[in-house]
């Protein structure tokens, strides 16, 4: 960052003091300690959804929570905080509160034209064929944003041969997403939809409009924590309009790094009319300033990404954050800080373990310059071909056994002339499990020798053989340098070769391993195929067993129809029981005799109150069941008919007894004639013995 870009920062950082001053006197008579007071708002909202809010911007959320407290009639914050301990719900709806969903079918017209004439187009003829489109729709909120994106994305492409398009659409409230999933709005929100539009992308249901099921079919929503989620990757467009404007810079810096980390290098970055990238503006290029359209920067490093769901831990310093003077008085102390580095500190760069050059610092022109050629950023390749030896020595040695590295007394030549340098390489770390950085320092020692007057400085005088003497001892001291440098990597090439020999050995043993887990898989591979050829006889052998089920089923169902066609047309009375005297079949004359239904199949005899008069009948069956003996009487039912009742012993194929079997005889015509007969009979006897 350059003494620009720090007084700008520095400038808007002082803005953001006066905003802060502004909202402590505005919220003066409501909140007193306001700051600690949202503390423990933000350790509730916490506990209750597992969402930060620390990094959010405080004036944002503090007229969130005076709307709050306005609805419940409280003028003193702390009330509020003890009723959001007692009330779960308050916490919740407060946390829905500060989630502020403001979004509409294509928000500013032009940026979609801008996606329509330059994004898209760049994004499709750099598709390799079967390739993917994807897009990311961060803070998608109910998901007009993510539907606007994926219609635009239809109409450009046209006719076109159709690509599998996966458009991500993510937010941190659940409800938003299901809104989002189901597609529906009201008819207010789809005004500002072309009457073209909406007969071709939306199906009027009842209440509003729907996407159609094909536009919803190539979106998918899900509930994504934007700052501790896993993220995206391989992306071709993220959109995140208006989102980063809720953030502290902090936390801005973050995202925006998250997302050239999802990017591809050929993707590109859409940001609301409102944010953009200035802290991070290495990270990425700008394509179309107007619009806020951004494409990744190649030369960026490496993303780091952490992304943990961590308790909260709150990030506010006490009063020391808080007071305004504090807080000016460290930002003036650390641009005097910035003022005084830039003019005494030599000339250096950082780098990273690839040797890239991350940052410049300094006038660093007489030791780098640039490459012809493809651009690059390789320190190895700006470096002056006098000191590259040195300097790749320096930076070996400093990598292999991870200390400083200082070198004296370089000589390097830059457009004919001499300079001597002290070349120094320190590796660092920002965080303890983070990559390695390395700060280079080049600095220049002075060309001109002091004369016995302190107050004069002139050119020593010099002769042939002097000359002559001083290049000799140049030579004799750059020659003790090189041995001393060929030393020192000769030990770092000793040492590379133990770790070779060590990593060779560890390869080595990785490799019995691997071979005796590759006979241990043959091994299994054999007793799955000896397995599976089992397996294939067992099914063969159910496939033959079905086959004759089948066909026992087919003739069983033969039999039972030729049967319940024999009962049916038999008319005659006649009841099937099993041992347990159920009811296993019966005709339908049966039905009328013993009042008999279709759902008396399977209940016992005895719960059947039937039409015939036999008390003992059960005995009488199960009489039948023990001895096999068939019994046979005349009975008569309550309206006085006749019938021969049998009962005989159930057989199965097996010879095996199963219950029995009740035939009922029609009787009653011929009992009623050989009555008569009597009758008649006995008259006549009478009459002769008159």
């Amino acid at each position: 960052m350059n003494e620009t870009q720090f007084n700008a920062q520095a400038e808007s950082t002082e803005s953001e003091l006066v905003e802060q001053q502004e909202n402590k006197e505005l919220f003066a008579t409501h909140m007193p300690d306001s700051e600690d007071a949202l503390e423990n708002i933000f350790r509730l909202l916490w506990a209750g959804t597992k969402i930060e809010f620390t990094d959010y911007k405080h004036t944002i959320l503090k007229r969130q929570i005076m709307r709050r407290m306005a609805l419940h009639r409280l003028e003193r914050l702390e009330d509020y905080i003890i009723y959001l301990q007692g009330n779960s719900t308050e916490v919740e709806a407060l946390f829905h509160d500060l989630l502020i969903h403001v979004t509409s079918f294509f928000r500013d017209p032009e940026v979609f034209e801008a996606l329509k004439n330059y994004v898209f187009p760049n994004i499709i003829n750099k598709k390799a064929l079967g390739e993917p489109i994807r897009i990311w729709v961060a803070g998608c909120s109910t998901g007009e944003e993510v539907y606007s994106i994926a219609i635009c994305l239809l109409e450009f492409l046209g006719t076109q041969q159709m690509p599998t398009i996966q458009i991500f659409g993510t937010d941190i409230s659940e409800p938003a997403i299901e809104k989002a999933r189901l597609g529906i709005y009201i008819p207010s929100l789809v005004t500002d939809i072309s009457p073209e539009r909406l007969q071709r992308f939306f199906v009027k249901v009842e209440g509003g409009y729907q996407v159609s099921k094909a536009v919803r079919q190539m979106c998918v929503f899900a509930k994504q924590n934007l700052i501790s989620d896993p993220a995206f990757s391989h992306l071709d467009l993220i959109s995140c309009r208006n989102v980063l404007i809720y953030f502290k810079p902090l936390l801005q810096n973050k995202v925006i790094r998250l997302f050239n980390y999802s990017l591809k290098p050929t993707g590109f970055l859409l940001l609301g009319s409102s944010e953009s990238i200035t802290d991070c503006s290495d990270l990425f290029r700008l394509v179309d300033k107007k619009q806020r359209i951004y494409s990744p920067n190649l030369r960026a490093s490496q993303f780091k990404a952490d992304f943990t769901d961590n308790y909260f831990e709150p990030r506010i310093n006490g009063d020391n954050r808080n007071k305004l003077a504090g807080q000016r008085l460290d930002l003036l102390s650390r641009q005097a800080d910035r003022i005084v580095c830039n003019k005494y500190s030599p000339a250096g760069v950082i780098i990273n373990n690839d040797l890239e050059i991350i940052q410049f610092r300094g006038e660093t022109s007489p030791y780098l310059t640039s490459p012809l050629g493809k651009a690059s950023l390789n320190l190895l390749n700006m470096a002056e071909a006098s000191l590259l030896l040195d300097l790749r020595a320096a930076i070996l040695e400093a990598k292999g056994l991870d200390i400083a590295v200082r070198k004296e007394g370089i000589r390097v030549t830059n457009k004919e002339q001499f300079n001597e340098v002290n070349l120094e390489v320190i590796p660092f770390k920002i965080f303890s499990d983070e990559e390695r950085y390395f700060l280079v320092l080049f600095e220049k020692l002075p060309k001109i020798i002091a004369s016995p007057d302190d107050n004069v400085k002139v050119k020593p005088r010099r002769t042939k053989q002097t000359l002559a003497e001083q290049e000799l001892m140049e030579l004799k001291q750059e020659l003790a340098a090189t041995k001393q440098e060929l030393s020192a990597t000769e030990g770092y090439l000793q040492s590379i070769i133990y770790d070779q020999k060590a990593v060779n050995q560890e390869l080595r043993t990785m490799n019995e391993e691997i071979l005796s887990s590759i006979e241990e898989l043959q091994s299994t591979n054999e007793e799955l195929q000896t397995a599976k050829e089992e397996i294939k006889a067992t099914n063969e052998e159910v496939i033959t067993i079905n086959q004759e089920l089948n066909s026992q089923i087919l003739e069983s169902n033969q039999i039972n129809s030729d049967l319940q066609n024999l009962l049916s047309s038999v008319n005659i009375p006649i009841i099937m029981l099993g041992n347990n005297l159920s009811i296993r079949r019966f005709t339908p004359m049966a039905e009328k005799i013993f009042k008999l239904t279709r759902t008396d199949v399977g209940r016992p005899l005895n719960h059947i109150k039937s039409n015939i008069n036999v008390p003992n009948l059960e005995q009488l069956i199960l009489e039948v069941i023990d001895t096999l003996e068939i019994k046979q009487q005349e009975i008569q039912d309550k309206q006085g008919h006749w019938y021969d009742l049998w009962i005989r012993p159930y057989k199965t194929l097996e010879n095996r007894i199963d219950g029995a079997v009740i035939v009922l005889l029609d009787i009653d015509a011929r009992k009623r004639n050989a009555e008569q007969l009597k009758e008649c009979r006995d008259y006549v006897e009478v009459i002769l013995t008159q």
